[in-house]
């Protein structure tokens, strides 16, 4: 009798429990890869490069970063899902003071 084993192994997950199941978007700004974090999963703050606002703990928002960029992981940002909707629609980024926290 072998031991009972308590998880699935469910293809596509990290070893944490975290999927990324990226979606593709194309956009006037190029090709993205786009994951939407629930707010369960959301467990530290973010910076928020579409507004420079904090991403809270607990809220849900989107992880998105170049589908044809050689950085992958260096270069994923999280953005409030509104700020990523509106990003082509918005001007040049907001420039933080010296005193402001980097998140």
């Amino acid at each position: 009798m072998s031991p009972r084993k308590n998880r699935r192994d469910v293809p596509g997950r990290r070893a944490s429990g975290a999927a990324w199941n990226a979606g593709v978007e194309d956009g006037p700004d190029g090709t993205w890869n786009v994951v939407p974090v629930p707010g369960a999963r959301a467990v530290k703050p973010y910076r928020c490069p579409g507004c420079d606002q904090e991403i809270a703990a607990g809220v849900p928002h989107v992880v998105a970063w170049p589908a044809d960029g050689p950085g992958g992981a260096d270069e994923r940002r999280h953005w409030h899902t509104p700020c990523w909707k509106a990003r082509t629609r918005r001007g040049p980024r907001v420039l933080r003071s010296r005193g402001a926290p980097r998140y």
